[in-house]
C-alpha cells in the first residue's frame, strides 16, 4: 500500500480501535505501525488485537509493524483513609514505608529503592507534576518534605523522581512476562519504558534474543544525559515527551527533541516523536492549530515516525486523527523548505562501502530523473542507511524476510516489498523494476537506482549500485549475468 509521504504514523490500539473494521480503516487511512500498550488489557485482549492486525496485513497484502510497549516500573503512592487530601504550599508532608492509609501529613510510598537514592534537596513530583515536594530530610524508610506546589493528592497517584538515578530493575516481573508473551506472539518492536542508562537495555535484548527489535523510550533526565550510550544499545528510540515534560522544565523539551532526532538520524536508527500530538482530537474531530504545528515541527526535524496515543486508542475520532497526521505530513513534505532543512541537517557518517553506496544512490537520484531507490536488504541495515540519507525519491526496501519488512515499516521513507530469494543480480534488477511499476512509483519509460550486495542473502555485503531501466526488455538486453 503506497503512502504519499515518507514519515511514518504509529497508532495506539485500545477500546476505540479493537475491531477488524476499525484496525483496517486505520491502516488504510495511513497507520503504518500499531502500538499495543502492555499497561492496559489482558494477554488475551492483546492477542486478539495482534491476530486482527495480521489478518489486515494478509488481506491488504501490506506489511505492518507491531510495537509492544512495556509498562516499566510504576512508582505510586499508597492509599488515603479519606481517598484524597489537599496539600497546601509550604506544608510539611512525609512519605514512608508504613502501609497504613495516609492522611493530610503522610502517606505510604511502597518503594524502598526511592528512599535509598534520595538526598536532601531532591524533588518528588506527584500526579504528573501537579504536586511538587522538596526533600528536607530522608532515611532508608522515610522522606520528610515540604510542599512546593500544592494540590489534591489521592490514591495511587504516580510519582516521578527527576533528580536521581533510581536503583530500579529495568524490567519488572510484569514486564518480563509481557516481553516473553509479546515475543511469542511475534511482535516486531519492543518499547522499554523509563530507561535510565544503557545497561537497562541489555536485559531486554537478552530476553528478546533477536525475536524483536528494541526501542528505548526517552522520558527521564538521566536518559537524556546518557543518550548516546542508550542509542548505541538500542535499535530505535521514542522521544516520550509526556514524562519528559514532567521531570524536566517544559521549555527544555523542544530543543531536547531536536537534538535526539538528529542523533538518531545520524546513527541510522528510527526515532518516534510521541505524546499529545493531537490531544484535542480525543474529543474533537478537528485538531488545534498548535497541535498541527507540533506535528509539522517533528516532521521538519526529520523524525522517522509520529505517534498517536489516546487519540486512536480511546478517542472518538481515531480514523480522523490518522488522516489529519497523513495530510499534515503530505503538506510539509511538499514544502521546499522541508527539502532545504533535511538537506542542511544531513550529516556525513561512516566510511564503509555501504555508506558510500547509499550516499551515491541519493546523489544520483536527486541529480537525475530517477523515480525510486530500490535496495535489497536482509537485515534491514541497507534500508536504514538509505533512510538516513533522506533522499528526495521513494525508498523501496526489497527483502525476502517478512520480519525485516515489518520492522522497516517504522523507518522513514521505506516502502517494503517481499521478494523471492535471489541468486543473481539481473534477477534483482528485474524484481526491483516490477516492484517500482506495481507500486506506482515508475512507468516502463522511467529509471530507478538499484543497490544490492553480492553474494546475495548475506547481511552486510552492499557493494553494487546500478541505474536501471524499468523496461524489462532493456534490462535483459543490457545487464550482464
Amino acid at each position: 500500500m503506497r503512502r504519499l509521504r515518507k514519515v511514518k504514523i504509529v497508532a495506539t490500539l485500545g477500546p476505540a480501535s479493537d475491531t477488524y473494521e476499525m484496525i483496517r480503516a486505520l491502516h488504510e487511512a495511513g497507520a503504518d505501525v500499531f502500538r499495543l500498550n502492555m499497561s492496559h488489557g489482558t494477554h488475551d485482549e492483546i492477542r486478539a488485537k495482534h491476530e486482527i492486525i495480521r489478518r489486515v496485513e494478509k488481506d491488504l497484502d501490506s506489511p505492518i509493524a507491531i510495537l509492544a510497549d512495556l509498562q516499566g516500573p510504576k512508582l505510586r503512592v499508597g492509599t488515603f483513609e479519606n481517598g484524597s487530601e489537599d496539600l497546601a504550599e509550604g506544608a510539611a508532608f512525609r512519605l514512608d514505608l508504613d502501609p497504613a492509609p495516609g492522611d493530610a501529613v503522610r502517606v505510604c510510598l511502597p518503594h524502598p529503592e526511592i528512599f535509598q537514592a534520595l538526598e536532601a534537596g531532591s524533588h518528588l513530583l506527584v500526579n504528573d507534576g501537579k504536586i511538587r515536594l522538596k526533600v528536607l530530610e530522608c532515611g532508608p524508610d522515610f522522606a520528610d518534605c515540604t510542599v512546593i506546589t500544592g494540590g489534591t493528592i489521592s490514591n495511587r497517584k504516580g510519582v516521578n523522581v527527576p533528580d536521581v538515578v533510581l536503583p530500579l530493575a529495568a524490567l519488572s516481573e510484569k514486564d518480563r512476562d509481557d516481553l516473553e508473551f509479546a515475543c511469542q506472539l511475534g511482535v516486531d518492536w519492543l518499547a522499554l519504558s523509563f530507561v535510565q542508562r544503557a545497561r537497562d537495555v541489555f536485559e531486554a535484548r537478552t530476553l528478546a534474543d533477536g525475536r524483536a527489535a528494541i526501542l528505548s523510550k526517552i522520558e527521564k533526565p538521566a536518559a537524556v544525559e546518557d543518550f548516546d550510550a542508550i542509542l548505541d544499545a538500542s535499535d530505535g528510540i521514542m522521544v516520550a515527551r509526556g514524562d519528559l515534560g514532567v521531570e524536566l522544565p517544559v521549555a527544555a523539551v523542544p530543543p531536547i527533541q531536536k537534538r535526539l532526532v538528529r542523533r538518531c538520524r545520524a546513527a541510522a536508527k528510527p526515532v518516534i516523536v510521541a505524546t499529545q500530538m493531537l490531544e484535542s482530537m480525543i474529543e474533537s474531530p478537528m485538531p488545534t492549530r498548535a497541535e498541527v504545528s507540533d506535528v509539522a515541527t517533528a516532521i521538519y526535524e526529520g523524525t522517522d515516525a509520529i505517534m498517536l496515543s489516546a487519540e486512536s486508542a480511546a478517542g472518538h475520532y481515531p480514523v480522523e486523527a490518522v488522516r489529519t497526521m497523513d495530510k499534515v505530513a503530505i503538506e510539509v513534505e511538499a514544502d521546499p523548505t522541508y527539502t532545504q532543512i533535511i538537506a542542511a541537517s544531513r550529516t556525513a557518517k561512516g566510511s564503509t562501502i555501504a555508506d558510500g553506496i547509499v550516499a551515491a544512490a541519493r546523489e544520483i537520484a536527486e541529480k537525475t530523473d530517477i523515480k525510486a531507490i530500490c535496495c535489497f536488504t536482509q537485515s534491514g541495515t541497507t534500508a536504514l542507511l538509505t533512510a538516513r540519507e533522506r533522499p528526495g525519491v521513494p525508498i523501496i526496501a526489497m527483502t525476502s524476510l517478512l520480519d525485516t519488512a515489518r520492522r522497516l515499516c517504522l523507518s522513514w521513507g521505506c516502502h517494503c516489498v517481499i521478494t523471492p530469494e535471489l541468486e543473481r543480480f539481473k534477477g534483482a534488477v528485474v524484481n526491483a523494476a516490477r516492484a517500482a511499476r506495481a507500486g506506482g512509483f515508475a512507468s516502463e519509460k522511467d529509471q530507478i537506482v538499484v543497490t544490492a550486495g553480492v553474494p546475495f542473502n548475506v547481511p552486510g555485503t552492499t557493494n553494487i549500485l546500478r541505474v536501471a531501466p524499468c523496461d524489462e526488455r532493456l534490462i535483459y538486453n543490457t545487464d550482464p549475468g
